[in-house]
């Protein structure tokens, strides 16, 4: 049986939902896409995972956007700006706008290299929950 491998860099998260859902995490060093199957019936997240590797511009568009949501949610928790502001909301940031259109397919469809792992997270020990350099927890992951 597969086990969990080391614990590792989480650059972007995308969705939360009692748990990491969706973003960009290293799996064996690579970059890779992942994404939470959805139990219809259920109506709930199973702990299963669609992932594949990303390339180097998408990553980098992924890291891009996520130093726009940092930045914006730094300015939301000091009390700076409200939720309307957000960047998601669209017309709010062009650039962010830019890079939704620029990885829009990317993000929905997985590709026919996708495979399916579990995952376990950890605290990173960072000093807040969202910085540049990734969310504040670690991955690790077991190919099924």
């Amino acid at each position: 049986m597969a086990e969990f491998g080391p614990f590792e860099r989480v650059y972007v998260e995308n969705d939360w939902y009692d748990g990491p859902r969706e973003g960009i995490a290293d799996i064996d060093g690579v970059p890779h896409r992942y994404q939470s199957l959805f139990d219809e019936s259920e109506d709930e997240y199973l702990s299963t995972f669609e992932v594949w590797p990303v390339s180097q511009d998408e990553l980098e568009l992924e890291i891009e956007q996520w130093g726009i949501f940092v930045n914006w949610n730094m300015r939301y928790e000091s009390g700076e700006v409200d939720t309307e502001s957000h960047p998601a909301h669209g017309g709010r940031d062009l650039r962010w706008d830019q890079i939704v259109a620029a990885l829009k397919v990317l993000r929905q469809d997985a590709p026919s290299n996708v495979r399916h792992a579990k995952a376990q997270i950890k605290p990173a020990n960072k000093a807040h929950r969202y910085e540049v350099s990734g969310p504040n927890y670690l991955m690790s992951w077991k190919f099924l």
